[in-house]
């Protein structure tokens, strides 16, 4: 059977019609970013690919492709044999390499010789992600959205999980980026994707979203821990209309103790994460810190961390960049039980609908 080509566009216009997308490239490659849904079966491995391009740039192309086509060729056997022996005749990927050439050419012209029906991304990864980006540019401007504001600790994640439980559109930027949005927002031990990663994940997550629906997202900055949001969805979010979400102190500072719970834990790496601040605080603010944080008096620096650092910078952000925050579609105060949670998520959902035209 004849390999299909498709271009970049159709890919993503037709992404879920595939029956799998594979990935030919090599597993470093993959672990950047990859189409959504990918599997990784690569034609050849980190190590083949370096050891192959070194023996074409210093020794011979046509020897370095000889050597190539023997790797591939007991690799795609390996892949045929673990993945594709059970599959049924209708099986009908989308296969990608790099640039769409040899790697993803080599895999879809045996599979197609087994008979399945195989389409081969025109152009590659490298295609993919120009459409990404060009797309990034048009799908926020068809999408109503609803900014969840509020400060440090009000409870704004917590709000869209609440909203996204009832049903409701939610674009959750910090679970993508995997960060809170802060200066302590990574996760100790964890790790941001890469930028076109985060591209990538946006990209799907906005092409899934109702246009007739409004879409809750939170008062995010321009970069989400070391992460850019796409330009034109942040101006597209600080054009939007926005409700407050209002906690009383005790209680933010409460819901941040338990949120981040794994600072409370290990107060070294706390102590650590606050030496972030000393170009913001001073040393002498930072230390007073620290030396409460080590001696026990976590809460203290919490309380003092939101009305001396976070809540003066918020406030001034939302001045700035969220005017919706001037003439709110709500206010809600909630007092940081499940229950209140339930009732906010309910009040904002109820906000948008009465202001819906």
């Amino acid at each position: 059977m004849p390999l299909i080509t498709v271009s970049a566009t159709e890919a993503l216009e037709r992404l879920d019609a595939f029956s799998a997308i594979v990935d030919a490239r090599s597993e470093s490659e993959y672990a950047l970013d990859r189409l959504p849904g990918a599997v990784n079966w690569p034609t050849l491995n980190d190590a083949e690919r370096t050891s192959v391009g070194t023996e074409y740039k210093q020794d011979s192309p046509f020897s370095a492709r000889k050597r190539g086509a023997v790797l591939a060729a007991r690799n795609i056997a390996a892949h045929i044999e673990r993945h594709a022996l059970e599959l049924p005749r209708d099986w009908s990927p989308l296969v990608y390499c790099w640039r769409g050439g040899q790697r993803s050419g080599s895999l879809g012209l045996v599979l197609s010789q087994i008979g399945f029906r195989v389409n081969v991304l025109e152009g590659g990864y490298q295609a993919f992600r120009r459409a990404v980006v060009a797309a990034l540019e048009t799908l926020p401007a068809r999408l109503e959205f609803v900014v969840v504001c509020g400060t440090t600790g009000s409870g704004k994640s917590l709000l869209l999980r609440a909203l996204a439980a009832r049903g409701e559109q939610v674009l959750d930027l910090e679970t993508i980026a995997n960060h809170r949005g802060s200066v302590l927002g990574l996760i100790p031990g964890e790790t941001q994707p890469s930028q076109k990663a985060f591209d990538t994940a946006v990209w799907n997550a906005l092409r899934k979203l109702d246009s007739a629906r409004p879409v809750f997202v939170e008062s995010e900055s321009a970069k989400v821990g070391d992460l850019r949001v796409p330009p034109v969805l942040i101006e597209r979010m600080r054009a939007s209309p926005c409700i407050w979400l209002d906690l009383a102190m005790d209680g933010r500072v409460s819901l941040l103790m338990r949120e981040y719970d794994f600072f409370v834990r290990d107060v070294a790496a706390f102590c650590g994460r606050l030496d972030a601040l000393r170009v913001h605080r001073g040393h002498e603010t930072v230390n007073g810190w620290q030396e409460s944080a080590r001696n026990g008096r976590i809460k203290s620096v919490v309380r003092d961390l939101l009305d001396s650092h976070y809540d003066p910078i918020y406030l001034q952000s939302m001045g700035w960049n969220f005017p919706g925050t001037t003439r709110l579609l709500a206010e809600i105060v909630w007092d940081g039980s499940d229950a209140g949670l339930r009732a906010a998520a309910a009040e904002a959902a109820t906000a948008v609908r009465v202001k819906a035209p």
